[in-house]
């Protein structure tokens, strides 16, 4: 690959990381300063700041194998060095994906409506839910860490020895590292799942709310309809944003088994790094306070670059 293409992937994921760093920790910091004022945080700023917080140690992840994989591919066959960055990857990984799916789940316990006493018991109780789903979900983590340090083994297996013998060994290897990439992708399909049928029943509940309206004639712009629509697009872009993460990460795994070359990985790791840092954008515009502190502070930098006088 020329230095003119690894340029351009390092300023390009270098970009995407730092929009992805300052739109996750300004989530953190206004949650955290609000915090301290107050003494308190809801259920939903809890869940909005360790998600932020874990979604800033997977890009530094992220943008330290960036760096590797253009500058010194070679470590990658260090055992130590690759081992802790998959265990660092595969832990922020599975924080970031299961607090989003919480949040999901939330905002559906929180905004729905249905008149069944399970539905109610759950609305309930909709912070132990959470807690419970999320504290099952590292039921999977132990699994995902294994398999995750067998295909390591396998890169490591790969890069270490020389090129004419790369393809004949990873062919022996490669039912075994399909196997392995198999077993990863249904720790994300329990995530997905919760999230979908949690924007199936948000949209259901709207559904059946806006009828009740119309029955009696009163305004289809109520706060009620507002939170279920703000909610639906919050958990829409979550879902079509893991999707195309992850089959951005079967597309690098899958290259990766016919071409065996990390240069090839370079635009799907592009693409799936659009995840953690454009979601983060999304959640301030659907979040009413988010928004309204960032708007503040939009506002606020024009008026400071505006009143700064024009010098040579």
């Amino acid at each position: 690959m020329s230095v003119g293409m690894k340029v351009s992937f390092l300023v390009v994921e270098t970009g995407i990381l730092i929009l992805g760093l300052l739109g996750n920790g300004f989530i953190g910091l206004v949650n955290c300063i609000e915090w301290v004022k107050t003494g308190k945080v809801s259920s939903a700023d809890f869940i909005l700041t360790s998600l932020a917080v874990a979604r800033i140690i997977h890009l530094g992840v992220i943008l330290f194998d960036s760096y590797i994989m253009v500058f010194c591919p070679h470590l990658l066959a260090t055992s130590k060095l690759l081992k802790v960055v998959t265990i660092l990857w595969v832990l922020t990984n599975h924080l970031t994906t299961w607090f989003a799916t919480c949040l999901s789940i939330f905002y559906f316990l929180k905004i729905a409506n249905f008149s069944q006493s399970f539905f109610n018991w759950l609305k309930w109780r909709v912070d132990r839910v959470v807690l419970v789903i999320f504290m099952g979900s590292f039921s999977s983590l132990s699994l995902n860490l294994l398999v995750q340090d067998g295909l390591s083994e396998l890169w490591i297996n790969v890069y270490s020895v020389p090129e004419r013998n790369m393809t004949s060994l990873f062919d022996g290897s490669k039912i075994s590292y399909l196997k392995g990439l198999f077993i990863v992708s249904l720790t994300y399909v329990i995530p997905f799942f919760l999230s979908l049928i949690s924007l199936l029943l948000l949209y259901l509940s709207l559904v059946r709310h806006s009828k009740n309206l119309h029955l009696n004639l009163k305004d289809s712009r109520d706060s009620s309809t507002v939170a279920h629509r703000r909610a639906i697009r919050m958990v829409t872009t979550f879902i079509v944003l893991f999707i195309i993460y992850f089959i951005s990460i079967l597309t690098g795994s899958w290259i990766f088994t016919k071409i065996q070359t990390y240069q090839a990985n370079m635009p799907v790791l592009v693409i799936s790094t659009i995840f953690p840092s454009g979601h983060s954008f999304i959640i301030i515009l659907g979040n009413s306070k988010l928004r309204q502190i960032a708007l503040n502070l939009l506002w606020h930098l024009n008026s400071l670059r505006k009143s700064k006088p024009f010098t040579l």
